[in-house]
């Protein structure tokens, strides 16, 4: 059969990937002869070993969803022929690489489909087939213990010169062909103190002059400019805006901006990433065929000073290979590794995240940014249980004690929730434990875009562990309450000074506080408050502190005609939108649907008529365009059980944390989903949406950005 499909393929001439899998109990009826035709080691691609059959090498590019499956580029498939799909290196003639074509047509380079088998992956990356014949490396003393070819051309490198070509695999029998075989073969060490150590550019950093780096802007605007001195007000509100330092060019990537270069590396704070990856059954196919191509665009995107451990769960987990720096040969063995993961098994959650916070636990040396990036399509069936009493499954389980011990530097874990099918609630409980972000990615094909967003961020990290501080300037003033979302904020007992606890922020981002206090009366202007900040310079490890300008108002005789802050104006309408949802969803979990819809109704009806609304301002209309999609979501209960959820929640994180989340179709240029999105966000969207087009064509995202003239404006 497998024959006739490969003759027809190559009559047909189709541009198209063929496999017909072949029963293992068919193993006595194809020669050996037969397999070594099918399975062959090509040098420079000028000789074939051991095929008399030039076949045409079919490659297609990583699939895109469509309704009916796995859509093909023709044009994609010409060119990545000449690329081999686990490094993505080139495979030209003349340059001294050993190419092997597998018995299912595909071409790689023979050191890295070796490495790729190495660890226990014999199914082909491109087509999914099953190989009955496997590349593998031997030492020069058993060249002939195999009775296979030995390899040792002119031009290729003689400390590779001994190989064994083929390896057939031991047939399995049917009784036990259920069982997979087991995907790595090593066994992990007890503790992650293996951890490649980090490049030291202390005195590379002494160079940069601290003079000439940007510091973090601190804004205030009060309700109003004016209250009559007779008059004393409880809810007075004053804004407080911070805005981070502008990123250089090149802190966008460490690799593409000269990343050879210690100056380079030093222009920007060096990244330790986690990242645990569902490998369950949910998700073969597709999904996993697309989360390798995401997580391929991570690793070519890391600088040679970042590093990156791999943890793979399915009903346990395992840690693919250590945190390492991702150099040119660091890159090579992440991509191999990714690229040998096959989905089956179960969903175990917390056994993932308790190996990735292992990793970070038992560094021996860390970099100043570290985070945990977690996906999953399914729900955790090994920690969560569901009571029939209807009582709320504990999801805290599911994150590492670690985590939880509210250490001085948190590491945030962002969670991204894959399909319809993801426990929603449980990824953003554990995002918002750790101070992480929660998005929801529902259409397949934007999982590297949601990725590209994420990196884009922590690739950019200027300021860390800050603290805002406002201090009451009038004896009669008193903070009453800081707006501050999910960022730990207090007042103290006599309501004179109180803190924000910020963490950390990236480059162009912008954090908005709503403060209320109690203005006296008084005879004079009025000196209400002074916010000050403190954080870390990631890159010089030094401490800065920036002091803002008093804010005061005047205090007339007789009251003035006034308009209250546009600014102020705008921030309370997303906190309350915020708050709106918060509402919405609660009503929607009771079952309460019709109520869910109303309550977000009313929000758009009083954003309508509030100051900013009537003006135009484009984050009203996004805020608007953002409850009307929540509405639809939650149209009735099927609607809501598959994604109005996982909407919501993705929106509550990214308004609590004002960070950008991917929600929904994140290609919707009319989504709030751009709002929070930065330079250097926007920039790795762009490459990865260069890189893999959507389907419908590649689509720039649209980010309204924060502007204190009353408008938001496109960048």
């Amino acid at each position: 059969m497998e024959g006739v499909w490969r003759r027809a393929k190559r009559a047909l001439g189709l541009n198209l990937c063929v496999y017909v899998p072949a029963a293992l109990d068919d193993d006595d009826e194809v020669s050996d002869a037969g397999r070594l035709s099918d399975a062959a080691v090509t040098v420079d691609s000028t000789a074939e070993l051991l095929s008399p059959v030039d076949y045409r090498v079919l490659m297609p590019t990583t699939p895109t969803p469509t309704s009916s499956g796995l859509r093909l580029s023709k044009a994609g498939s010409r060119s990545s022929k000449r690329t081999c799909t686990i490094c993505l290196g080139t495979m030209k003639a003349g340059h001294g690489h050993a190419l092997f074509t597998a018995e299912c047509s595909h071409t790689f380079h023979f050191q890295c489909i070796s490495s790729n088998v190495k660890y226990g992956n014999f199914v082909c990356p491109v087509c999914r087939a099953k190989w009955k014949e496997i590349p593998f490396r031997c030492p020069p003393s058993s060249d002939s213990a195999h009775g296979r070819a030995r390899v040792n051309p002119d031009n290729w490198p003689r400390e590779d010169g001994h190989m064994t070509v083929l390896r057939r695999l031991p047939r399995v029998d049917s009784a036990n062909r259920q069982h997979n075989l087991p995907l790595f073969h090593t066994s992990e060490p007890r503790v992650f103190n293996d951890d490649e150590p980090i490049h030291s550019h202390s005195g590379a950093a002494k160079e940069i002059p601290h003079a000439c780096v940007k510091t973090v802007e601190i804004k205030t605007f009060p309700e109003f400019s004016a209250i009559p001195r007779s008059s004393s007000q409880e809810g007075f509100g004053i804004l407080i805006h911070l805005k981070a330092p502008h990123a250089s060019s090149k802190q966008i990537s460490g690799r593409t901006h000269n990343a050879s270069s210690t100056g380079s590396q030093t222009s920007r704070a060096p990244v330790d990433l986690v990242t645990v990856l569902d490998v369950s059954g949910s998700m073969a196919g597709t999904k996993l065929a697309l989360l390798k191509r995401a997580m391929g665009f991570v690793i070519q995107n890391l600088g040679p000073s970042d590093r990156l451990s791999v943890i793979a769960f399915s009903s346990t987990a395992r840690r693919l290979f250590s945190l390492c720096r991702m150099t040119d040969s660091g890159r090579q063995q992440a991509l191999q590794a990714v690229n040998s993961l096959v989905a089956s098994g179960g969903t175990n959650i917390a056994d993932g995240l308790r190996k990735g916070a292992k990793v970070v636990e038992d560094r021996r040396q860390k970099n100043p940014v570290c985070s945990i990036i977690l996906l999953s399509d399914g729900q955790d069936t090994y920690t969560i249980s569901t009571s029939g009493n209807g009582a709320q499954p504990d999801y805290m389980s599911l994150v590492p004690s670690s985590v939880l011990s509210g250490t001085a530097h948190q590491i945030p874990i962002h969670t991204f929730g894959f399909g319809t099918d993801h426990d929603s609630v449980a990824m953003h409980s554990i995002a918002e434990a750790s101070a992480g972000t929660f998005s929801f990615i529902e259409a397949e094909g934007v999982i590297q875009d949601a990725f590209a967003q994420c990196i884009g961020g922590l690739l950019s990290v200027v300021a860390q562990e800050m603290r805002v501080g406002v201090d009451c300037l009038h004896p009669g003033v008193r903070l009453s309450s800081i707006k501050s979302g999910s960022y730990s904020s207090q007042v103290s007992g006599d309501g004179r000074n109180g803190l924000i606890e910020v963490g950390d922020l990236y480059a162009d981002e912008e954090r908005d506080f709503l403060v209320s206090i109690e203005v006296p009366r008084s005879c004079e202007e009025t000196r209400l408050l002074k916010v000050r900040c403190d954080y870390v310079d990631p890159v010089t490890n030094e401490t800065v502190k920036r002091q803002g300008e008093e804010v005061t108002i005047q205090r007339p005789e007789f009251a003035i005609a006034q308009t209250m802050s546009i600014e102020v104006d705008r921030e309370r309408n997303r906190v309350q939108a915020a708050d709106a949802m918060a509402a919405a969803r609660a009503a929607a979990e009771r079952g309460a649907l019709s109520e869910a819809v109303s309550i977000l109704e009313g929000r758009r009806g009083i954003l309508s008529e509030s100051l900013a609304g009537k003006s135009g301002d484009r984050l009203c209309l996004a805020l608007d365009a953002e409850l009307r999609e929540m509405q639809e979501r939650m149209v009735n209960r099927q609607r809501y059980e598959a994604s109005g959820r996982a909407y919501v929640l993705s929106g509550l994180s990214s308004h609590s944390w004002q960070r950008a989340t991917a929600r929904g179709d994140s290609t919707d240029s009319t989504s709030l989903v751009h709002l929070y999105q930065t330079p250097t966000m926007v920039d790795m969207i762009q490459r990865s949406q260069t890189l893999c087009p959507s389907p419908r064509g590649p689509r720039p995202p649209v980010r309204p950005t924060k502007s204190f003239s009353g408008q938001l404006q496109p960048r």
